[in-house]
């Protein structure tokens, strides 16, 4: 016998289910953590390659959350229809307003406060294009909900009632938005706080500071007759960091001339 009480969870939140659960095969839930909701026709998709490395860890963990809601489940008659062809024609098929309505009634249960601090994204070529910056934002955030397109798209009329935000990873079409999905979270969550263990390791990062990243070395000090720049190697910190600055300077003015143009005043 003890006269220690028991220990509280703490920020572990427990979620109510009306289904049997296996709580021992869930992953921890932290009250407050960055989540994100991901609408989707193949949740099976995820986490993907969110659950490895960095990313998976601070899932396991809590720190942030991952919840798919399967569209089809919110499809229309027998056979759950999702899609119908393209008004005035055309080829492939369109996500019907009322089916992908429901799934966005479903994923906003829950969300509070101005759309700020919980972005609602569409993944869409024609969209604003993902950037270090919009990472960060949605990083500062409470969570974001995603929705990930298949076929020609999504009815416009949806998108235009939920205010729906476009946004493109790219230049180029994939043929869904799942794939998209898991790399801006994958860039999101890792700017968020404990996940990489060490806040320095972000700060000079491509983008970071609108600069291009510069160049990493490591042992052997010579490969293939190739050695380390010297500088490196010198333990003079203040020489090394402006070496730094000088590479990554650099590399933004000769690969990235876009970027280059808009430090200028």
């Amino acid at each position: 016998m003890t006269d220690e009480k028991p220990r509280s969870h703490g920020r572990i939140k427990v979620q109510v289910s009306l289904q049997p659960r296996d709580l021992m095969e869930e992953p921890r839930r932290v009250k407050g953590a960055w989540e994100a909701r991901i609408v989707t026709l193949f949740p099976e998709a995820f986490p993907g390659v969110l659950g490895l490395s960095l990313t998976g860890k601070a899932l396991d963990q809590g720190l942030w959350r991952l919840e798919t809601l399967d569209l089809r489940t919110f499809g229309e008659g027998k056979h759950r229809n999702v899609d119908d062809t393209p008004a005035g024609g055309g080829a492939g098929m369109v996500l019907r307003a009322d089916v992908v309505h429901r799934a966005l009634r479903q994923a906003s249960i829950g969300v509070t406060g101005e759309r700020g601090r919980w972005p609602l994204v569409y993944l869409s070529p024609r969209g604003r294009r993902f950037d270090q910056a919009m990472a960060r934002d949605w990083a500062a955030a409470d969570g974001v909900t995603i929705l990930c397109g298949r076929f020609e798209g999504v009815d416009q009329r949806v998108l235009d009632h939920w205010g729906v935000e476009e946004v493109s990873l790219g230049d180029f079409v994939l043929t869904g938005g799942e794939i998209a999905a898991q790399a801006m979270i994958d860039a999101t969550v890792r700017l968020l706080p404990n996940v990489l263990g060490n806040a320095a390791s972000t700060e000079e990062e491509s983008f970071s500071d609108g600069l291009l990243e510069h160049p990493q070395y490591t042992r052997p000090a010579v490969w293939e007759g190739r050695e380390i720049p010297a500088v490196l190697m010198s333990g003079h910190h203040g020489e090394i960091e402006k070496w730094r600055r000088a590479e990554r300077e650099r590399l933004t003015q000769e690969r990235r001339p876009d970027l280059w143009e808009k430090r200028k005043p």
